[in-house]
């Protein structure tokens, strides 16, 4: 590992402190970023999640891709955790926490609207970030490129039914532009670059594939600091107004994120999965497609509801709980490797 990967989480916290500073320092300046977004997709925040996963599409081998469905077993404890189970747990404590825990001292409809933020963040799987995810775990890029994907069909007939359903409202309009955006400029974009690029690089060399990835790596790990820089700095007033908040909603969503990985992992060593399937599998169930939730928390309560802030809370406790879970993984994975045969 270089010295970027290395040292990952420290850069990380890092680019926090130094985003809620900035923010904080030149609120006019990140006001201005965070107004540069189409169907509420921040076009700033796109361009460095381009740079975090374009690495991962050139490492993509279409040609092996049709192998997935020899080895079902990832893509079934993926669909599995991120739709029968994610969405129920995340109604379940979220209401644990803001009806009985945080009761005293949360009004009641502060607390529904909490509620409703989580539960959206439940229903939405991540779609850009797990290739960043998967690249630290040293996942197989082709499987996870087909768990993306079907789990992005999924999102299109269930997102709405299974919201509505949990949130007890018959009235959820999926904001299709932010879904369609996201996937565009997350998956189809990026992925399209990644396959032009491999195809022109396979034929200079057998190594000329890998050798042109290891250069990026620095510049994937520079993008993933750039994006919490900014989402902190978007977010560093309310970070400093409204602290006790954002820790009382933070916990049941931390306690969310840890559950659903462990879930996913003792399923994944039931069924014997490999390290570079299992790993992948159990952080896309954990991880979330926060765009789409703030775009409809926002449409269903408004901009500065309980609801709309739930999901923003999201995006901010996502990026360290899911290091943390990378760590856990590459860990195992060296336990794994280190144990006697």
């Amino acid at each position: 590992m270089g010295l970027f990967e290395r040292f990952l989480t420290v850069w990380v916290g890092l680019g926090m402190l130094a985003g809620v500073g900035l923010g904080l320092l030149m609120p006019g300046a990140f006001q201005a970023i965070a107004a540069l977004e189409v169907a509420h997709v921040n076009l700033v925040v796109a361009v460095f999640i381009w740079v975090m996963i374009y690495p991962m599409m050139i490492q993509i081998d279409w040609s092996a891709v049709k192998d997935v469905r020899r080895r079902p077993g990832g893509l079934v404890l993926t669909l599995v955790v991120n739709w029968l189970i994610k969405p129920f747990t995340m109604a379940l404590l979220g209401v644990l926490f803001f009806e009985h825990v945080f009761a005293s001292w949360v009004d009641p409809q502060s607390a529904r609207e909490y509620i409703a933020g989580m539960i959206l963040l439940g229903v939405a799987p991540c779609t850009a970030m797990v290739f960043v995810w998967s690249q630290l775990v040293k996942g197989d890029a082709n499987y996870t490129l087909v768990q993306v994907t079907v789990n992005d069909l999924i999102m299109v007939v269930a997102f709405a039914p299974i919201a509505a359903f949990l949130l007890g409202v018959t009235n959820i309009v999926v904001p299709w532009e932010t879904l369609v955006l996201s996937t565009v400029l997350y998956v189809v974009l990026p992925l399209g670059a990644g396959m032009a690029t491999r195809h022109v690089l396979a034929k200079r060399s057998p190594r000329a594939v890998s050798d042109f990835v290891a250069k990026l790596k620095p510049w994937s790990v520079l993008g993933l600091i750039a994006t919490v820089v900014l989402l902190f700095g978007f977010q560093a007033g309310t970070i400093v107004a409204q602290p006790l908040v954002i820790a009382m909603i933070a916990v049941p969503l931390v306690l969310q994120s840890y559950g659903i990985f462990a879930i996913g992992w003792v399923g994944a060593k039931l069924m014997r999965l490999p390290h570079d399937i299992a790993g992948p599998a159990c952080l896309i169930g954990t991880s979330n497609f926060f765009e789409l939730a703030v775009a409809v928390a926002i449409s269903l309560f408004g901009l500065n509801s309980g609801a709309a802030l739930a999901t923003v809370v999201g995006v901010l406790v996502e990026v360290p709980v899911m290091l943390s879970l990378c760590w856990l993984v590459n860990r195992s994975a060296a336990v794994r490797v280190l144990a006697p045969a």
